[in-house]
């Protein structure tokens, strides 16, 4: 498959419409529905300025860039985690523009992500190039008011199915976390004021105040 680009040319109209368009999300499933991880990384190699996700069934999702608000909540969020996880010492954190190849194939880019350093440890150079085929430990994604809230707790779901041992979805809009864990019902907290990541991140507690803003 031949590199495909996506520039004005193609899709102008989407590209001029994005700063209007809250939360838009280009799927190109039906376009590119069905390519191998390879032609994925050319696509990505070929577009680095795009956010991009791939699902099971290689559909392309084309993100736009994070608004201003949300940008800056997500900021505060990796400061926290970051200064965790340097103390801790036990895993290796990534932030929004990293991309997993998880077990079932898709490629998912959480807004935050941390894997255990022995599994990291495992991976040889070749394989933590391009984009790590492993599922993070723990994962987070940060819901804006435009997101569709629906989606976001498929790939929560998805994580956990996958390997994942925590997840936290984020709902800024509405003051609610979504907590994922294997074998588990999902846990709903209201407005809480901090929430902990026991027992998967000894130690960590992340003080939501920054996050609900």
């Amino acid at each position: 498959m031949s590199a495909i680009t996506i520039d004005r040319k193609m899709f102008g109209y989407y590209f001029e419409a994005l700063p209007f368009l809250k939360g838009l999300q280009l799927n190109f499933g039906k376009m590119l529905k069905g390519i191998n991880y390879e032609q994925f990384y050319e696509f990505c190699q070929d577009n680095p300025e795009l956010r991009i996700e791939m699902t099971r069934k290689g559909e392309i999702i084309v993100m736009p860039p994070t608004f201003s608000e949300t940008g800056g909540k997500n900021f505060n969020l990796i400061a926290e985690f970051a200064i965790w996880a340097k103390e801790n010492g036990t895993g290796k954190g990534f932030d929004s523009s990293t991309g997993f190849v998880l077990p079932n194939g898709a490629v998912r880019s959480p807004d935050l992500s941390w894997i255990k350093l022995e599994r990291w440890n495992s991976l040889t150079d070749e394989q933590r190039k391009g984009f790590a085929h492993i599922c993070p430990d723990f994962v987070v994604e940060l819901r804006s008011e435009s997101d569709s809230l629906k989606k976001l707790q498929a790939k929560m779901i998805e994580y956990i199915e996958n390997g994942a041992s925590l997840g936290w979805l984020l709902d800024v809009k509405n003051k609610k976390v979504y907590v994922y864990r294997p074998n588990a019902e999902t846990e709903v907290m209201n407005n809480p004021k901090e929430i902990s990541g026991e027992p998967t991140l000894k130690g960590f507690t992340l003080n939501l105040k920054e996050i609900w803003g």
